[in-house]
């Protein structure tokens, strides 16, 4: 069964700095493309960053700069590193996995069930 499982959500004020955690199941870790997506209240769903097995990044303008994407392939982990937090950054973030990038960019890999980053003024 493919599970992802996020954690590290919370509240923090603007300027400070979380990391969230996504534990895949190993069937999917190895080979897949892993990533996070958020979305705000009212929002469309906005992809923030991936990684590849390769460890090739890739990063939404909005967060180039403050957030850095990592995967530990003995945990079966990949992480998120949200730094220099800003309001609009608040949302739900959801990990995902999916075994090409054309499967992952159209919402059609796997999902985590999304924690929340919610960034105080």
């Amino acid at each position: 069964q493919v599970q992802l499982v996020e954690s590290g959500g919370g509240l923090v004020q603007a300027g400070g700095s979380l990391r969230l955690s996504c534990a895949a199941s190993r069937s999917i870790f190895s080979n897949s493309i892993m990533g996070w997506y958020r979305q705000a209240p009212g929002k469309q769903r906005e992809l923030v960053a991936t990684i590849t097995s390769g460890n090739s990044t890739n990063y939404a303008d909005s967060v180039k700069g403050r957030f850095a994407i990592s995967r530990d392939n003995a945990k079966n982990t990949v992480y998120l590193q949200l730094n220099s937090l800003k309001p609009e950054d608040t949302a739900v973030y959801y990990c995902s996995a999916a075994d090409s990038y054309l499967l992952f960019s159209t919402f059609r890999g796997y999902w985590g069930q999304g924690t929340q980053v919610t960034v105080s003024s």
